[in-house]
Formats: C-alpha cells, sequence, structure tokens
C-alpha cells in the first residue's frame, strides 16, 4: 500500500513534489513588487496555456467561481442564452443562469454521446436574441469531450451573435484546446485538475467581444466583478487577497507544462487515454463514452453487472489506497467508475489503478459466484 493515496479522481489531482516545496514556501505579502513579479510570469504561462493573447484573470475560489463570474457579468436578469447540457456541468451553466435571472434553452446530447451539431443550429436559429452559448469542454460526469470548433462554426452558421463561453475547468491540458484560434470568447478553468494544484484558484480569459458584453451587463456582483479584476490586472494585482501560496505553486506548475509545451502536454494524456480505454477492453470491461467524443482528461468504466460499483471503489481505496471515482447523477451512481488522465497523472499511476481494479473485481465477482 502506498504511503499516501494516490489520486486517479478527475480532481483533485496529484500534486508533485515541486509543487508541493512551492506550496510549502513561506507567505509573502500580496502588495509587493516581488508578488506582481510572480503574478506577471504565471500571468504570461496561463495564456500560453489557454491559447489566448488576452490575459487570463485569477479569482480565488473553485473553479464553479469562475463560470458565476461568467453569467454574472456577460448577462442581466432577462437575457436569453442556450446551454449545452449532457452532464452535471452542462446543467450546473443552466442552474448558473437561472439564479442571475437569465432564461435559457437547453440542448441536451445523451449523456456520454456526441453533440448534434446540427440540433444546435437550429435552435440558434430559434432563438436568434441568444446572448450566450454555455459549453464545456470536458464533460467528467459523462467522460466526453466536446467539439468546440464545431460549436463555433454552428454559431456563426445560424448567423447568431451570440458569445461562446466554454468550462475548461477538467479538460484543459488534457483535451485539445486553443481559445483564440478556436473562436471562444469566454474561457474558464481552475487549479485541481490539470494545472496540478490544490483547489481554490479559478481562471477566465474574455475576447474583446465578451468584455464589451460585460460593459453592458446589469447583474448584481461585487466579489466577482471582473472590471475590477481587469483594473487590478493592468497593474498587476488582484482587487481583493489572493490565495498567495497556491500563485506561488502555479508558477511551479506552469514550469512543468510548459517545459514540455502545452501540445506535447496535451498529446502525453491522448497516448496515456487512448492506452487505457484499450486496456480496459482488453480486460473484457466495457467503455461509457462513445470513442468519436471520448475525452483524454477521463475515462468512464461501466461496472460489470452484479457488481456494486460504490463497494468496489471502497474496496480499492482500503485495500490499495487508490481513489477512483465513481459515477454522478443517480443512473450512473455504482453503474460505472471513473478514472482520470490528467495533470501529474502518468502511465505508472494508471497502471497501478487498473491493476487494482482487476484484482478488486476478480474477488467480488468470485464471492459473488
Amino acid at each position: 500500500m502506498t504511503r499516501e493515496p494516490l489520486l486517479l479522481t478527475p480532481g483533485p489531482t496529484i500534486v508533485p513534489p515541486s509543487v508541493l516545496e512551492a506550496l510549502g514556501r513561506p507567505t509573502d505579502h500580496h502588495r509587493t513588487k516581488e508578488f506582481q513579479a510572480v503574478l506577471k510570469e504565471v500571468g504570461e504561462g496561463l495564456k500560453k496555456v489557454f491559447g489566448t493573447a488576452q490575459e487570463v484573470l485569477i479569482l480565488t475560489s473553485s473553479g464553479t467561481g469562475a463560470m458565476e463570474a461568467a453569467v454574472a457579468n456577460l448577462l442581466s436578469a432577462g437575457d436569453e442564452a442556450i446551454v449545452i447540457r449532457g452532464g452535471k456541468f452542462g446543467e450546473r451553466w443552466g442552474e448558473i443562469c437561472e439564479a442571475f435571472g437569465a432564461t435559457f434553452t437547453p440542448v441536451d446530447p445523451l449523456w456520454g454521446k456526441p453533440l448534434d451539431l446540427k440540433a444546435l443550429e437550429q435552435t440558434l436559429k430559434q432563438h436568434p436574441r441568444a446572448k450566450a452559448v454555455f459549453a464545456t469542454l470536458c464533460e467528467t460526469s459523462a467522460g466526453v469531450v466536446f467539439d468546440i470548433r464545431g460549436l463555433r462554426r454552428a454559431i456563426t452558421a445560424a448567423g447568431v451573435p451570440a458569445l461562446l463561453v466554454v468550462d475548461a475547468i477538467s479538460g484543459l491540458g488534457a483535451d485539445s484546446f486553443a481559445m483564440d484560434e478556436m473562436g471562444v470568447d469566454v474561457a474558464v478553468s481552475g487549479s485541481q485538475k490539470g494545472f496540478m494544484l490544490p483547489p481554490g484558484l479559478a481562471f477566465i480569459a474574455l475576447s474583446p467581444r465578451a468584455w464589451e458584453a460585460v460593459s453592458k451587463s446589469k447583474s448584481p456582483r461585487y466579489y466577482y466583478d471582473l472590471n475590477l479584476a481587469k483594473k487590478a490586472w493592468a497593474d498587476t494585482d488582484t482587487p481583493w487577497t489572493p490565495a498567495i501560496s497556491l500563485i506561488i505553486g502555479l508558477k511551479e506548475s506552469l514550469k512543468i507544462m510548459l517545459a514540455k509545451g502545452i501540445e506535447s502536454f496535451t498529446a502525453g494524456h491522448r497516448a496515456d487515454a487512448e492506452k487505457l480505454r484499450a486496456d480496459v477492453q482488453k480486460m473484457g470491461l466495457e467503455l461509457y463514452a462513445d470513442p468519436a467524443c471520448a475525452s483524454n482528461a477521463v475515462t468512464m468504466i461501466k461496472v460489470p453487472a452484479g457488481v456494486d460499483g460504490k463497494e468496489l471503489l471502497k474496496q480499492i481505496r482500503a485495500k490499495h489506497n487508490i481513489v477512483i471515482a465513481g459515477g454522478q447523477g443517480k443512473e450512473l451512481v455504482g453503474k460505472v467508475i471513473r478514472i482520470a488522465t490528467m495533470g501529474a497523472v502518468g502511465p505508472a499511476e494508471i497502471q497501478a489503478g487498473l491493476n487494482a481494479v482487476e484484482e478488486v473485481l476478480a474477488e467480488m465477482q468470485v464471492k459473488n459466484g
């Protein structure tokens, strides 16, 4: 058994030793030239990871904070939006819209299946006043990656000037993403996934069109007022007290990512995910997500009939100290398991997880007769 739990969950993920060391350094004051130098360095690194020439603002929150900031700053009560669901996190976009009085029309691909882009185009044509399309890069509750380029094409084809807003919290660094090249207007992410940090930081980048929408939004906001964040960032600062230690750690995690190059970093996760899916099938297990849209960040595996998926995960933790995620949503709880291939997770960790699954599953199936 390993001394520390091996995290193969889609967040939080493994924190590398060099990042742990950085997190443990003494806390500096955040209104100093020294810390401003750190902010400047991580700001440039984040732009490379996001694939954007725009500034990437840092918020002290989980990724959901950046999602809320996007809705609160882009929309006003009564505005229309399109929300692509197909999973728990796509559903979250709709819940946030409702919290701020915006109405939304859902587009609901089957969980684990690709989005019908023609259906989205038709929905947009029926709702020409929609101000934004909210989407998810990697929907971890369904194990899928959505075609962001295709989404932009569908919006353009519909002739609707809607902003494309993407939750890249789980997918960034594992699934291919380039904000500017893909025509994304707002992208959000978080620290505890591909960035290999504990939870507590969120990131958001906006296109010039999105900033124009921010100037017109009448939704109430205070802590998540992006105008304040933008003004402070112009002076290499933050409007509120930032998570200093996490930003110091972010400097180190960005070094790891950019030393490989973000394309190579992403390609490594793609290779790991492809091998994992192949190995799962060799074990005689069935994958949940359609191969046409399977994410490189997380792989969902169907639990064999007659096996309690929750008990399977419980025994893997007890016997091997390996943490694997279960299903989300009442239809999938106990029916699937999810193994992450993001951040610092590599071939050795994935193999350890698969070995544990195979061993415990065999024991449970023998016991069940």
